[in-house]
């Protein structure tokens, strides 16, 4: 049998393969941040067909600031618990898991989706993708940031969802304080990795005592920004990070990386090869080195035999995908019948705001 389809604990969660669908943003959510009968039918179709592991659509916690992208689940409100509920209902007859992840956009988003608030940050860096100039956060603001996501995680728990995760990934607001590119701050939240990382810290500490220290919080980090001059994220700082998320008790960290501003990083274009395959690999095996938790690699997975060698070599202990669960929800289960290979081109036109698809037109 493949490693591929053997059971892993994630804290107190057993699941009962290695494959993730790792989050990102669905663009089905209701105007309002709710979950939307797509949404509940999308993630029961990738159940019914095996994924071990669902981490959910990328979901905000401040309104409106925390708003990425149009069409984005929320979990501000108690009132948005219910949809949860429902996603989680849908899936655990079939034996998956489900994992919510909660983000907030900081500066990766603009006025237009944050209803003319203009988008916080932790310094007044401006995003080169859009142009859009933050504002720097007040510690009140800071402080704030914090009890909204710990609120977050005690509604996913409410939720029945079976953990959550952070999005300390892809240059939103968590890592845009833990990167010293975008986090100039001379205070108590910046300067030094302590600092840097005083956030998260917070976060992971009143959420734990919060829901009760076996209650799975994941973590999505970035392994880079996406650039390697100085200045910007350094590996030093994400393997200080990945042993401080270890002793706080975080249950397992999902390795990927880029932010907007570094094109071509976060979601890489026509992987074609073996050898473009797996590209965050020698960041998770560097990580792996240092902790013992579980480790989660994500990009640019497209074969059984790469995905069976990140297990094999220990470089991760499970294999997550997005792009190629959107063209083939029933990817698992063909893999298990015998297929070698994804379909996905890694086109990148399933980031479409008209809902989550495979809009290939066979021009990759």
């Amino acid at each position: 049998m493949s490693p591929l389809f053997n059971s892993i604990s994630i804290g107190s969660m057993i699941i009962k393969n290695r494959f993730v669908r790792s989050a990102t943003n669905d663009y089905l959510g209701n105007s309002d941040g709710s979950i939307s009968d797509q949404e509940v039918e999308l993630y029961q179709t990738l159940a019914e067909n095996d994924v071990g592991l669902i981490i959910t659509a990328h979901t905000y916690v401040q309104h409106p600031k925390g708003r990425a992208s149009i069409s984005q689940n929320a979990i501000y409100e108690d009132r948005l618990i219910r949809g949860y509920q429902k996603l989680a209902q849908s899936v655990h007859p079939y034996g998956t898991k489900l994992v919510m992840q909660i983000s907030h956009a900081g500066r990766q988003t603009t006025t237009s989706i944050t209803e003319g608030q203009t988008p916080i940050a932790p310094s007044m860096v401006i995003d080169q993708s859009t142009g859009q100039a933050p504002r720097e956060m007040s510690e009140a603001e800071i402080l704030t940031l914090i009890t909204d996501f710990v609120a977050a995680i005690g509604r996913a728990k409410t939720a029945d969802c079976d953990g959550v995760q952070l999005h300390i990934a892809h240059g939103y607001a968590l890592s845009q304080f833990l990167s010293p590119y975008t986090n100039r701050r001379s205070d108590q939240w910046g300067g030094s990795i302590e600092n840097r990382t005083r956030i998260i810290k917070e976060i992971i500490t009143q959420g734990k005592l919060l829901v009760g220290a076996d209650y799975p919080i994941l973590v999505k980090l970035n392994s880079t920004d996406g650039f390697s001059d100085p200045g910007y994220l350094s590996l030093d700082d994400v393997l200080y990070t990945a042993k401080l998320l270890e002793s706080l008790g975080t249950s397992a960290i999902e390795v990927s990386g880029g932010i907007k501003e570094a094109k071509g990083v976060m979601s890489r274009p026509g992987i074609k090869t073996a050898e473009q395959e797996a590209y965050f690999a020698v960041a998770a095996k560097a990580i792996k080195q240092v902790v013992s938790i579980p480790i989660i690699l994500v990009g640019g997975l497209r074969s059984k035999t790469i995905m069976e060698h990140i297990i094999t070599s220990q470089t991760a202990d499970m294999v997550a995908l997005s792009r190629p669960f959107v063209k083939e929800p029933n990817l698992v289960t063909k893999l298990l019948e015998g297929q070698e290979t994804v379909a996905c081109v890694s086109c990148n036109a399933c980031f479409n705001p008209n809902g989550l698809k495979c809009y290939y037109k066979g021009k990759d």
